[in-house]
């Protein structure tokens, strides 16, 4: 139902619905839902959001691995100082930027791209307007290729489970500078699930000088297109919680195991998987894990369970204090935005 999207007022509203614009917390639905007062329920999301533990809610914009089916994952040689990173933070296609130490490359990037020839005009263009120095002062970027459309599973905020599976052995556990009580996570489950979450209707009509019963319907519309999904919370850096390390392994599969894929699918280690071809590699994993033992921890079960299936595996340790910059909505916004001029400019 793309036309959904040759509409201009639907565009208009995509934009607000993504950015945040008009959602609210319903705290009077959770206190009821956990049925604990609604001050009490006021304190712990306050302090949740201002410890950015979680974000604001959001509509996602799922519509955008059509829109831009190309993810282009780069290790690139660029100059570490604050004119990069402001690039970084500001470019419309690029979802997230690590510091790392990969052989002569200092920096892990996550772009997303309607196509190759558009990939190669955008690479050519930051040389000439000075973003990126020129190929003679730095080692040329390596590249890896992925669909979008080959995405085998895409839960950013399954890893809350992890914390679920800490507080049951532990009794308590610490994210970021909030330790979490069972009330405290209780409120995290609701919000990261969409769970007291209010979309406010009047206040966007009157953004868009629509009525509340017009806005309720279009949002309908887009949600059974699943141009958007439902609102929800996230955590601030997407793929993982506060003080959780992300893993981006590429791993090598010596066969197809339909078990194995289930286990991938209900695994809270893992937020989101890819099918690729990348020489060796046929399978691109973003985990998430407390620290590097748990990973290995976590790596060798499965080789114990599945002996004859892995092959070659080549993992990106990105702690919190590797993270450039995470801009979850960025890349959406820009392509609504982009949508919208288009159509504007050709009526």
């Amino acid at each position: 139902m793309t036309f959904l999207l040759d509409d201009e007022l639907n565009l208009r509203l995509l934009s607000l619905l993504c950015a945040g614009k008009g959602l609210e917390i319903n705290l009077l639905k959770l206190s009821k839902v956990l049925d604990r007062h609604r001050e009490t329920i006021r304190k712990r999301v306050k302090e949740l959001l201002r410890q950015k533990i979680i974000d604001r809610p959001i509509y996602p914009y799922i519509e955008l691995f059509k829109e831009y089916p190309l993810l282009v994952i780069a290790y690139a040689d660029l100059p570490n100082d604050g004119r990069t990173e402001n690039w970084l933070s500001l470019d419309k296609n690029i979802f997230s930027a690590f510091k790392v130490r990969e052989g002569d490359y200092n920096m892990m990037l996550f772009e997303f791209h309607r196509g190759l020839e558009e990939y190669l005009m955008w690479r050519d263009r930051l040389t000439v307007e000075g973003k990126i120095p020129e190929r003679r002062v730095r080692i040329p970027s390596s590249v890896i290729y992925v669909s979008n459309r080959s995405i085998l599973k895409y839960e950013p905020n399954v890893s809350l489970k992890l914390i679920e599976i800490e507080m049951s052995n532990r009794g308590k556990t610490k994210i970021g500078n909030v330790t979490l009580d069972p009330l405290t996570l209780q409120i995290m489950k609701s919000l990261l699930s969409g769970v007291g979450i209010k979309t406010n209707e009047n206040l966007i009509g009157r953004d868009l000088q629509i009525h509340r019963a017009t806005v309720k319907n279009r949002i309908q519309k887009l949600l059974r297109a699943r141009i958007i999904l439902p609102p929800l919370c996230r955590f601030p850096n997407f793929f993982v919680p506060p003080d959780f390390l992300l893993v981006f392994s590429m791993l090598e599969l010596k066969h197809r195991s339909s078990d194995f894929e289930k286990d991938i699918l209900h695994d809270p280690h893992i937020s989101v998987a890819y099918h690729i071809s990348q020489g060796r590699y046929n399978l691109l994993l973003f985990e998430v894990h407390r620290t590097i033992e748990d990973y290995l921890i976590w790596e060798a079960e499965y080789s114990k369970k599945y002996p004859l299936l892995f092959g070659s595996i080549k993992n990106n340790y990105l702690s919190p204090q590797m993270t450039i910059d995470i801009d979850q909505q960025k890349v959406s916004l820009e392509a609504i935005e982009d949508r919208l001029l288009h159509l504007t400019q050709n009526r």
